[in-house]
């Protein structure tokens, strides 16, 4: 890719500046100043090849440099051969070409070089290959001479010239460049031969005009030759970039879409290329028309078209014409905006009001291996490689596969064509309507039609296509159910959970949104490649295989239960996102909140013995209460202009969307109770079914619900209630004081501190008295019940169904820690995994100390359930990553030891000697930590216990001793105690895996090991497709960064590769802000968070995508570790010593 081109004198004064990929004005300054410095001090004997921050070629002619920056995509004798070309067009233009020409004549001169680097797209660099573009001009000069010419020409339209282009032998296809901003840069495109000829020909016509009018200023140049450099010549020299105004004056020069044209359907016909072509790129073609209404008045057609090369119509990018009566405008001219993603047609007249027309457009684009649009997913079976052609569309990737308004309003209704490979399948969001067999350019081909859609988004569209095999269920509504996957991967069974628990499911889900599921089919496909976890195309989901293919005898529990609930979150938007879905994506949390909170209610419907529903707690609760603690998080919904640009909506997919989305709605059912909350759904749904809505319109009908409710009331509207916790980042902490009954609330951080009143529901129970409600209104209330004495006690927030945190009284604290230790199962288990997590997040806010949070976890050696222990290790956590570095880890260890061993006993009995798996669900995963922590800590006989059954394996490759549920564990700590022998095997393991959840345990596990050479190794690993699937290699990074050995090498890997990492693993990843968090979570040091400050800084204009907040995140967080680390570090040592003997 060409990122800049710069033209200085030798005094450094710009002559020319062009940036192809979008930096901010100040960095665009710095970059030309840094490159001047660079090249004007080197040698005209030295190579013209500059390597370091930025690639730079360069050429020096005369008192002029040429630069080319660059990235590693292009070749550096193809470069200079394509300044030479540039300079050699210039000097034939204006007859011995001088600095001054440039100056005088700047837009001739930048109109030249558009034809030979066009919008980011570089024609060959040979002479030959350009055609007759080189010695055009000298002709067009040489017959303009011979011409009398009364005046200049002033406005020139290409659009008004008929071309006529005769009939020639084939070319063969234009090698180009595209260099989009935001997107993946350097991949190789084609345009077709009749599209490479028209740029021919335009470019000659171009240049000749050009010439024609430089005659006129050739007695202005003759005069000004001589003239000193300095005075007021400098003002016509000023760089002129791209724009980058913060405040855009043209329509397409804005991210959303102008409001005057409407969708109505779309025609879609795509051919994906399973095999690479003679350059050994991966292709799909096709064409699209698309319906459209006019709703106001415009001579404009904007429309989304991002990557891809539209095929030439009479000069212009597609082909306008009316419906019914209407008549189409002429197109005046078309252009494609980069930055925007935007293909642009600009009419002769006004589009009618009321009127609807056809665009039609034939394109092609590369089926690349970047998880993004239409893209390529490979894997191997039985030794051969097998392609897959799959889509993932969401947010803004529609518009990567067909032109179309790419945005979630503009609903329409979609007729697919796929063009595929005898042999294959192609799949679609519609059911199939019929196969045919064709032939085109003599490959023999198979056609598959698909229902027309419903009315629905861009983002929910799916094309696949693939040789996988399907297992089928129908339901008695005539729903067809269907798993697709590989085909060992059927025939093994490893899809037939998932059909089963796929029905219950939808069954569910009509039943609690009264209302039938909408579409004849539900297809779900497992795919090799994938990056989001999955994705709820309407009709035709799409899953990473760990999290839809289970195997009875290699997966674990944890396998089938993320199965679960991922297959009921999904489902679950087939109704809310789907049916009904957001208007723009600043409201994304009201469409992943639902789904997060009611995909725990599908899944305890499809496994009630598993009582799924607590698990919300740990899973999403106190998960998103750690991140919205931070003074850097944001509300659920923010204004619509403050998401606008790909990278802005990427950043929507985070914790605070999904988690909080979740745990604020739940709040929501419980005092609203689960039946109104239904019933205000059901009627929401009903009412905008394939429509879209903003979140009040759900707070509307809900309030209908509680107004139709005999009995019902709460204090304020739904409205007042809720726009308090959707409108304001954060949550309350809300202290209760028994000695006097008063109740106060205020905004709970970590670090910093503010007020913040919000209507705050809560139900509480004390001693001898049954759970009741209560509200708080505002900042500070009394509550005679909460007043208390002796050894009553109190307990606010019953079953955490409110999204706050509790503080009490120290005396209340005292009491209730006294229960625990004496008589811990009177609280139930979420309470007391609740008293844990509130301690310990109130000492770290400094509300309550230190030693007091580590008080609740006194009791644990008594303790046998799996939530509360789970809510204990997860904070204990965050000890273990502030202190394994330093003299405070040796005393925790030894506490832990102390209170894991009594339930590493008891596991080791209830499964008669490890032979059993325990019965109950949360026990299985008790069971792990139990072995977990103790092999970490050195309790008696568990290293030795899982070397010997990692040793049995390693001699018995094919028969694995070790239960699914304990391999993460086993495979880990053997790693951690092992050496490379143990490595090499686990690495030979992962690459014969045929389970993808298998496949993620050796991946995670091989992270484990203490040998810095053999992470580094590994680190490098990821950066190879071939050994590391792009998918997985930024979770591989932060796997390694969670090992106290790793997290110095991983944290140096991603700074020196940033720029490598975030071209090919960041841009539109929603997962990508992970890496960030994962690679800081132990900065607790001045000197890591100096590091920090300046990896943003040096990176800036890298850019860093969905992870931008999360950076923020990670440098408020080690602020908070640092001031934590030093007020308490002394206090928690002396504890840990005193409580370990």
């Amino acid at each position: 890719m060409i990122k800049a081109i710069l033209i200085f004198n030798n005094h450094g004064k710009p002559r020319l500046i062009r940036f192809y990929q979008y930096f901010a004005e100040d960095m665009q300054q710095q970059i030309i100043r840094e490159t001047f410095h660079l090249v004007s001090k080197r040698d005209d004997n030295v190579c013209n090849f500059l390597e370091g921050g930025r690639r730079l070629i360069y050429r020096h002619y005369a008192t002029l440099y040429f630069v080319f920056c660059v990235d590693s995509s292009e070749s550096e004798l193809g470069i200079l051969d394509l300044i030479q070309v540039f300079v050699e067009t210039l000097d034939k233009c204006f007859e011995n070409v001088c600095e001054l020409d440039l100056i005088f004549h700047m837009d001739k001169v930048h109109y030249i070089l558009q034809e030979v680097v066009m919008g980011g797209m570089v024609l060959e660099t040979n002479m030959n290959e350009i055609g007759g573009l080189s010695a055009a001009p000298a002709r067009a000069v040489s017959a303009v001479k011979n011409m009398n010419l009364p005046e200049i020409p002033r406005n020139i339209n290409i659009g008004d010239i008929n071309i006529k282009v005769p009939s020639l032998s084939p070319l063969r296809p234009l090698r180009v460049l595209l260099c989009p901003p935001e997107s993946d840069m350097g991949k190789v495109y084609y345009v077709s031969k009749n599209v490479g000829l028209g740029m021919l020909v335009l470019a000659t016509i171009a240049l000749a005009t050009i010439i024609a009018l430089s005659i006129a200023y050739d007695k202005e140049r003759a005069k000004n030759r001589g003239k000193p450099e300095n005075g007021a010549t400098d003002s016509t020299s000023t760089p002129t970039p791209l724009t980058t105004s913060s405040t855009p004056k043209e329509p397409w020069d804005h991210y959303r879409l102008p409001d005057s044209l409407v969708p109505v359907s779309y025609n879609v016909t795509l051919w994906p290329r399973l095999e690479p072509d003679a350059d050994g790129m991966y292709l799909f073609t096709g064409y699209s028309a698309v319906i459209f209404s006019c709703v106001k008045e415009t001579d404009l057609i904007i429309i989304h078209s991002n990557k891809l090369n539209l095929s030439n119509f009479e000069g212009h990018h597609a082909k306008l014409s009316g419906l019914g009566d209407a008549t189409a405008p002429n197109i005046q001219k078309t252009w494609l905006v980069v930055k925007t993603h935007f293909l642009v047609l600009q009419l002769r007249s006004a589009l009618a009001v009321g009127a609807s027309y056809v665009l039609y457009t034939e394109f092609q684009g590369e089926l690349a291996d970047d998880l993004e649009g239409f893209y390529r997913s490979e894997y191997t079976e039985d030794g051969v490689k097998k392609v897959v052609a799959t889509s993932q569309m969401q947010a803004t990737y529609a518009r990567k596969t067909f032109p179309c308004f790419d945005e979630p309003a503009m609903k329409a209704v979609f007729n697919v064509t796929i063009f595929h490979d005898r042999g294959t399948v192609a799949l679609s969001n519609g059911r199939e309507t019929g196969t045919a067999d064709s032939v085109i350019d003599g490959v023999p081909l198979r056609v598959t039609t698909f229902e027309p859609t419903e009315r629905m988004s861009t983002y929910l569209l799916a094309f696949i296509v693939s040789d996988f095999v399907k297992i089928q269920s129908t339901q008695n509504n005539n729903l067809m159910i269907r798993i697709w996957a590989r085909r060992k991967a059927i025939e093994e069974g490893q899809g037939d959970y998932a059909l089963n628990v796929t029905g219950p499911i939808l069954q569910f889900y009509e039943h609690y949104y009264n209302a039938t599921y909408p579409l004849s089919k539900s297809d779900q496909i497992a795919l090799p490649d994938f990056n989001a976890g999955a994705m709820e195309n309407w009709g035709l989901v799409t899953y990473r295989e760990t999290a839809l293919l289970y195997d009875p005898i290699m997966s674990s529990t944890g396998n089938k239960e993320r199965i679960t609930t991922v297959i009921a979150h999904e489902l679950a938007h087939m109704w809310f996102g789907n049916l009904v879905t957001l208007q723009w994506w600043n409201d994304l949390w009201l469409n992943e909140g639902f789904a997060s909170y009611v995909e725990y209610l599908g899944a305890d419907y499809a496994e009630p013995t598993w009582n799924i529903k607590d698990q919300i707690i740990l899973s999403d609760v106190h998960k998103v209460f750690a991140v919205d603690a931070l003074a850097s998080s944001h509300p659920l919904s923010r204004r619509e202009e403050e998401v606008n640009t790909p990278a802005q909506i990427s950043e929507m997919f985070n914790t605070i969307s999904y988690s909080k989305g979740a745990a604020v709605l739940r709040m929501l059912s419980e005092f609203l109770t689960e039946p109104v909350f239904a019933k205000g759904l059901s009627s929401y749904l009903n009412t905008f079914a394939f429509g879209n809505t903003v979140y009040t319109d759900l707070w509307d009908h809900l309030q209908q619900a509680v107004k139709n409710t005999p009995g019902m009331h709460i204090p304020h509207t739904v409205h007042n209630i809720m726009n308090r916790w959707t409108l304001q980042m954060g949550f309350p902490v809300v202290t209760i004081d028994t000695r006097t009954g008063s109740i106060t609330q205020k905004h709970f951080l970590l670090d910093p501190d503010s007020v913040v009143d919000r209507p705050s529901q809560f139900k509480y129970e004390s001693t001898g008295v049954e759970q009741q409600q209560h509200w708080l209104l505002q900042k500070t209330d009394a509550h005679i019940q909460m007043r208390v004495s002796g050894e009553d006690w109190v307990l606010a927030n019953t079953n955490v169904s409110g999204y706050f945190r509790v503080n009490y009284d120290l005396d209340n604290w005292d009491r209730l820690l006294s229960l625990l230790s004496t008589n811990h199962q009177a609280l139930s288990i979420i309470n007391r995994a609740q008293i844990i997590d509130d301690a310990f997040n109130l000492a770290r806010a400094k509300i309550i100390n230190t030693t007091l949070a580590l008080r609740t976890t006194k009791y644990l050696s008594k303790e046998r359930d799996y939530i509360p222990w789970e809510s204990a290790l997860r904070n204990l956590d965050y000890y273990i990553l502030m202190f394994d570095r330093t003299e405070v880890y040796g005393a925790l260890q030894s506490y832990l030891k102390k209170q894991i061993q009594p339930l590493f006993e008891y596991f080791k009995t209830v499964t008669a000697n490890w032979t059993k798996v325990p019965t109950g669900h949360t026990d299985q995963y008790n069971q792990i930590n139990a072995i977990g922590m103790a092999c970490s800590t050195g309790v008696d006989g568990c290293r030795e216990l899982i070397k010997s059954w990692y040793r049995q394996w390693m001699e018995s490759p094919h028969s694995n001793p070790i239960h699914p549920n304990l391999k993460s564990t086993v495979y880990c700590s053997a790693l951690a105690f092992g050496g490379v022998e143990e490595w090499d095997f686990a690495w030979r393991m992962f690459k014969n895996a045929t389970l993808a959840s298998e496949a993620l345990r050796l991946r995670s596990a091989m992270a484990c090991t203490k040998a810095p050479w053999l992470l580094n190794r590994y680190l490098e690993y990821t950066l190879d497709p071939t050994k590391i699937r792009k998918q997985d290699a930024t979770s591989t990074i932060q796997y390694i960064a969670r090992n106290v050995v790793g997290m110095p090498l991983a944290w140096n890997f991603v700074r020196a590769r940033w720029s490598y990492i975030f071209q090919h693993y960041g841009r539109g990843s929603f997962s990508f802000s992970n890496l960030v968090n994962g690679i800081t979570k132990r900065f607790s040091t001045e000197f890591e968070l100096q590091e920090l400050k300046k990896f943003k800084e040096d990176n800036l204009h890298v850019g860093f995508g969905s992870a931008t907040l999360a950076l923020e995140q990670a440098i408020e967080k080690t602020s908070a570790n640092i001031k934590w680390v030093t007020e308490n570090k002394a206090h928690v040592l002396k504890w840990f010593t005193e409580e370990s003997t």
